[in-house]
Parts: C-alpha cells; structure tokens; sequence
C-alpha cells in the first residue's frame, strides 16, 4: 500500500511498491471430481480424479484397510479412512499425504462425519462401543461404551450421521439402536431403542435423515426407526421375508450402507437369497422382488434412481448387473472381472466405477450405454469412494 507520507517525500513510486508476489505455478486443482480407491492389501489408497478418469497418485501406511471406509471433511479436502485394524486416517486429498493418524481401538467397522463436519466418530467391534473424534486435530472427544445392562460391551455396527451432530448407531450382541447426540457446550445424550431383534448386523439412512433401516443376521426380518418421530420407536418391517424353506449358507453379509434408494423405495439385498426385496418407504411395506444372479452384497442406485447396479458374493463375484426400478428386472449383465467389491458413481451418475480386487483394476462404465470406458491399476481395491459424499446425509 502506498502511504501519503511516502508520497509526501517524494520517494520514487518503485521505491514505494510492494514487490508483486510470484505467482504460484504449480497446478491448482478443485476437489469435486476427486476420490480415493482403497488398495486393502497394501494398505494404502489411490487419489482418483473422475473428470480425466486417471490416478493422481498413491498414499501409503494406512495400516489393514481390508475392511476400510471412507467419509470427507466438508470443503472435500480430507478424506477420512476407516481401517479395521482400528486405524483412524485423515488423507490430504490435494497434497496426497496422511495428515493425521491414530489408532483409536483394535477392530473397528467403520464411521461417520457430523453434519457441521466437526465431529468423526468411528464404530468398533474391539472395545465395544463408539469414539469421537475432533475432525481437525483427531483428539479425543467423546469414548461411548456399548454396554447394556449387566452385559459386556457389544460390538457397534450400521454408525451413520443424522442432523444436529447426532449419530445413530446398532449393538449387534446386544440388539439394540442407540442414538447419540453431540450439542456443542453440552453433555452427550443417548438415546437407547432395547430388543429390536436378534443381531442388527448392518444398517444405513436415507438422504433426508428420517429413515433408519437396520438388517437382522439373527432372524428373519427388518428394523426401522423414524428419526422424526418423537419419541423413538423401532418397529418391524419385512418380517418373515425368509431366507428360503431351508436355511440357506450366507457367503457374505450383504451391506445395507450400500442399498439402493430411489424415489420413495429401498431395495435391499436378501440374507442368503439370490434376490433384492423392494421396500416402500411410505407404507413399509413391501413392494416387490428382483430374482438376481446371486446373493447381493451392495446395491447402489444411479443417482437419478433410474437403475440400481448390484454385486454379489462369493462364488457369483464376477459380475454385477442392472436392475430396472420400474419394471423390476435386470437388464444387463456385465463382468468386470473375478471379485467385484464395490461400485460408486460419479457425482450426477453419467459414470460407475466398479472394483475388480483379482483383477488389480478399477473399471469405468458409462452408466447409460452400460459401455467400458477406462480401466485403471489398482492393487487388490475394494472400497471407492468419491468427495460428494461429504454432502450428503448418512454417507
């Protein structure tokens, strides 16, 4: 800034500049069209652009992430990584380096982010129960024993964040829900939903926070909750859906965080069943079935609901396929290698990108012409995850 004592003085306006500052030349870049690919055998993730479809680079020293998750920091700069071994990891997206970690327990499932993005907490199966995070600095917040009454602690699944810096959160040994509200300037408060059914494994909520939805690995049966209503009661949808006339081996629990959710329905993957079971959000009740190729584990809708793509479990893995939302039946089938794990769709969904973990590849596919596009090299992935996600409820 030029002063008018320096002016008065008569000094030279060179003597008086600033010197102008240099400009920055290497390449700025926004976060919106980043992600991370989880390689979970190395323990290290991939930092993914979807506009050019290419691989930004590799962070390293996340410790077992065969069971990894992924959720952002609000401006999409931070990825935060879930590791089962009970690693918490904060990953710089834009300087593709690890900023902070921590191992907060010794077998963890994984987590969630607050709403105002202040908060992460992470659900463990070891010890029991749930721990909060300051998502800045990682300190200590808040540690939540899942204990019930005279049991021991309970491992934690189905951990999702609702409005209000609240969490919701299954006790899988315990059967039972727990709410968790986290107020600013205030004690923590829980919430506790008892004898919801036997082993809630798994549990997810839709968009607008309302509708909790919790599977049942111990019976036949689906647990809902109506966030909005006060007080809390879980009530009991799909009862006696089956798993067959007999019972039938489950290869791998299916994921409700991976449900497809389209225009006021859920379609859920059956325990043991070669089937997906449409739920309507309106009634509960249900409202129809998709024969599938195998038992799903994740069924994830195109964003605009028009189509769910699902996968399958072991021995079926190679394939995933299309599912029509209005006529309920699969379209298309595609395979994409031996060991899809995981698909995630770009932000508007004109793009899917499908894991292939015994393939070392990540496919692209055009969502709508169901066309390869890209391939890319990844060591064993599993989990995708894109930056959108810090906008939305519950993911």
């Amino acid at each position: 800034m030029i002063t008018r004592r320096a002016l008065a003085a008569g000094l030279p306006l060179a003597a008086v500049v600033a010197p102008a500052v240099q400009a920055n030349t290497a390449p700025q870049r926004g976060t919106g069209d980043l992600g991370l690919v989880i390689e979970r055998a190395a323990g290290s993730v991939l930092v993914v652009e979807t506009t050019g479809r290419s691989i930004l680079g590799r962070v390293e020293g996340l410790g077992d992430l065969s069971h990894a998750s992924v959720v952002f920091s609000r401006d999409e700069r931070f990825g935060y990584v879930f590791g089962r071994d009970g690693g918490l990891t904060k990953v710089d997206l834009l300087d593709r380096r690890i900023d902070r970690r921590i191992v907060q327990g010794g077998n963890a499932i994984g987590g969630a982010i607050s709403d105002d993005g202040s908060l992460v907490a992470v659900s463990n199966y070891e010890p029991g129960g749930v721990r909060v995070f300051d998502a800045a600095t990682l300190d200590l917040v808040a540690d939540v024993p899942a204990v019930s009454g005279n049991a021991a602690r309970s491992k934690t699944v189905g951990l999702v964040d609702i409005p209000g810096r609240a969490f919701v959160y299954t006790l899988y040994d315990a059967g039972e829900i727990w709410r968790l509200e986290l107020p600013k300037n205030a004690s923590p408060k829980i919430t506790r939903l008892t004898n919801v059914g036997k082993l809630p494994y798994d549990a997810n909520v839709t968009t607008d926070g309302r509708h909790y939805y919790a599977g049942l690995f111990g019976e036949d049966g689906v647990v809902h909750v109506d966030l909005w209503q006060e007080p809390l009661k879980a009530t009991r949808v799909l009862d006696g859906y089956g798993r067959g006339e007999a019972p039938l081996p489950v290869y791998k629990m299916p994921h409700f965080e991976g449900w497809g959710a389209t225009q006021g329905a859920l379609f859920l993957p059956a325990v043991g069943r070669d089937e997906l079971i449409v739920i309507d959000n309106a009634t509960l009740q249900e409202a129809g079935r998709v024969a599938t190729h195998g038992q799903p584990v994740f069924a994830v809708a195109r964003p605009d609901g028009r189509h769910v793509w699902v996968n399958f479990a072991h021995p079926k893995n190679g394939v995933v396929e299309v599912v029509d939302t209005l006529s309920l039946k699969v379209i298309r089938t595609l395979q994409p290698g031996p060991a899809v794990l995981h698909l995630e769709f770009t932000p508007r969904g004109h793009e899917v990108w499908v894991s292939a973990r015994d393939s070392d590849a990540v496919i692209v596919y055009d969502s709508r012409t169901f066309e390869e596009v890209a391939r890319l090299p990844a060591g064993k992935p599993s989990g995708i995850f894109f930056t959108h996600r810090a906008h939305l409820i519950g993911r």
